[in-house]
């Protein structure tokens, strides 16, 4: 078992009980759940389905902590509803790329698993194949905006970052945080100083 996932556990119990930590949007939907672990039987089950290997942190998630529930926005969408996407082809320089669905063993191009639901056609994927492997991407399904790949090296990196900038308090448009500072000011709608 890797060495963080006690960490994560550890941090996750006490996240919703810290009173000066950040509100990340989407939290009411999973009340900072999570659903039953996956077994290592359901979730080479559903790599078979879909011809795919999970990225390792990704399967360790599922397995060791959470098949579901508890993440960033309105949280992590269980196995059975993840979908699995391509990247659209570059169109003009500067324009940004949406994604696709894609049919399992279509192979060839990069694949992106979609793992936590943000609302709208706004999608939090997570690479299957390609130079990306295991990296967290956000975007918009539609190419309206992103994508934006995290710097973070894996799921269970990613994962605590959003832990670690909740817990301080932090702002985070990324992630969907807003720290208790911002959520208290009487005029949080117009935060920009009077001219």
């Amino acid at each position: 078992m890797d060495p963080r996932i006690p960490r994560l556990r550890r941090k996750l119990a006490a996240i919703p009980f810290q009173p000066l930590r950040s509100h990340s949007f989407g939290e009411e939907q999973h009340g900072f759940r999570l659903g039953p672990k996956l077994t290592e039987a359901r979730v080479a089950a559903f790599e078979a389905e879909h011809d795919i290997v999970l990225p390792d942190a990704y399967r360790q998630f599922l397995t060791e902590i959470g098949g579901s529930g508890t993440a960033p926005f309105y949280g992590l969408m269980p196995l059975e509803r993840c979908s699995l996407l391509v990247m659209n082809p570059r169109g003009e320089p500067g324009t940004p790329r949406g994604f696709d669905g894609t049919e399992p063993g279509a192979h060839g191009r990069d694949l992106f698993l979609h793992i936590i639901e943000m609302g709208c056609t706004d999608v939090c994927v997570i690479a299957v194949t390609g130079p990306l492997t295991g990296r967290v991407l956000i975007g918009n399904g539609d190419g309206y905006w992103g994508p934006n790949v995290s710097s973070a090296t894996d799921f269970l990196d990613w994962y605590e970052r959003w832990l670690n900038h909740m817990s301080a308090g932090r702002d985070n448009r990324t992630l969907e945080l807003t720290s208790p500072r911002l959520r208290a000011h009487p005029n949080r709608h117009r935060m920009t100083p009077k001219i």
